[in-house]
């Protein structure tokens, strides 16, 4: 009887590669264009290794092997951010793959050696996608369980926060509530199917999972945002004034926020020529000034541009200067917008979904905190640009005290 174990390890380096150029071209997979050709093989070689091994009418079975890796590609998965079907649909592009790779020389076999080859191979891969998707699903409870944490012990400080703050409590509790609401929802349906559950099938559980993790992800990024603001109106920020190298400093926060501009199919342009080579300055302070910025160019940009640009300005002073091609801004909007829990209204929409209305009003206070100022110029349907002047040395709060009493004497 032929073996087509050995056929099957020559084709492995080809299956790999194959799989992997399928994957990053397919549509419905978002999150495997955003990991690099490691992160995204990680384990498989093995797993096919193992599946070589099965396919063996002389060694013994790999099984332990199959098991182990899968389990890690699962947990791996998690971590890096797949949904369910993304993890389904890279198993059933594996196994196309595998079978149009082989299909030369299974066609070689007899019925019986074809038949007995498919079989192997389609337990195999049933066995690791049945493997990945538990811990897949273990991991995505853990950080359910994580989320949960977080949001108790984020709880004092936002009890704190609205007895510190009266004003904007109504909007804040409005918008809590939609992510409240779906958190409850989708917990309490969990918790019942996991009571009375006899599903042999756990990917609609691991779907409410999803939706649970995204609405509480939203909730606590409106809580944290409220809590930042909170923070510079108390006088509790500090500056941790550094060397800064700019253009590197640049390329990391455009390496955060490009894949959400290839998502809208939005070019990015970078222009540093001019940009100083270092500055004093807080980099975790500059570094929330533009991603707010960038996130905020791009959620309101359809189709175009964003571009960034920096340049010395003076011998005391450089800027940053983020261009978009998006709806733009009328003129009221324009005396408002650096206002907490202000939404400029889109088109036909209010204001975009999933907004906070907090993003500008945090960038504006820690501009001041960097001793800087913030520049707007927009127009409606053509867009908007904000400028960021900023000092190329930053002072700590008791340089400045004793600057100015230099400049007194």
């Amino acid at each position: 009887m032929k073996d087509f174990s050995q056929v099957f390890r020559n084709k492995i380096d080809t299956i790999v590669e194959g799989w992997v150029e399928a994957v990053r071209q397919d549509e419905q997979m978002e999150t495997a264009k955003e990991l690099t050709y490691k992160a995204l093989r990680d384990s498989l070689p093995i797993v096919l290794e193992a599946i070589a091994t099965m396919l063996s009418q002389s060694e013994h079975n790999d099984i332990k092997t199959l098991v182990e890796k899968s389990l890690e590609h699962g947990s791996l998965r998690a971590k890096q951010g797949y949904d369910a079907e993304e993890v389904a649909r890279e198993y059933r592009v594996l196994r196309w793959i595998i079978f149009s790779t082989l299909e030369a020389e299974l066609a070689q076999g007899s019925p019986a050696e074809i038949i007995r080859a498919m079989r192997l191979i389609d337990t195999a891969i049933d066995e690791v996608i049945a493997r990945c998707f538990k811990t897949y699903t273990e991991e995505r409870l853990s950080e359910f369980e994580q989320l949960q944490s977080q949001m108790r012990l984020t709880n004092q400080e936002l009890t704190r926060l609205v007895h510190a703050s009266k004003d904007n409590l109504a909007q804040l509790a409005h918008e809590l509530k939609t992510p409240l609401t779906s958190i409850i929802g989708y917990s309490d349906l969990f918790l019942r199917q996991q009571q009375n559950s006899q599903l042999q099938n756990g990917i609609p559980n691991i779907s409410h999972i999803e939706r649970v993790l995204r609405s509480g992800r939203q909730l606590l990024h409106l809580i944290n945002d409220a809590l930042e603001i909170s923070r510079y109106e108390a006088g509790k920020m500090q500056l941790q004034p550094t060397e800064v190298e700019v253009k590197s400093f640049i390329d990391t926060v455009i390496e955060t926020v490009e894949p959400l501009a290839k998502t809208k199919t939005l070019q990015m342009v970078i222009d540093c020529d001019r940009a100083p080579d270092q500055v004093v300055t807080d980099p975790l302070r500059l570094q929330q000034i533009l991603t707010n910025l960038l996130s905020n160019a791009i959620r309101y940009t359809e189709s175009g541009s964003i571009k960034l640009a920096c340049q010395v300005l003076s011998s005391q002073e450089w800027s940053v200067t983020i261009k978009d091609t998006g709806v733009g801004l009328t003129a009221d909007d324009q005396t408002r917008i650096f206002d907490p829990y202000y939404r400029a209204a889109t088109g036909h929409q209010t204001y975009v979904p999933n907004s906070t209305g907090l993003g500008l009003a945090i960038v504006s206070r820690l501009v001041k905190l960097l001793q800087g100022k913030i520049e707007l110029v927009s127009e409606v349907d053509v867009g908007s640009t904000f400028t960021v002047i900023l000092p190329l040395e930053v002072k700590t709060l008791e340089e400045a005290i004793a600057l100015s009493i230099t400049q007194e004497e």
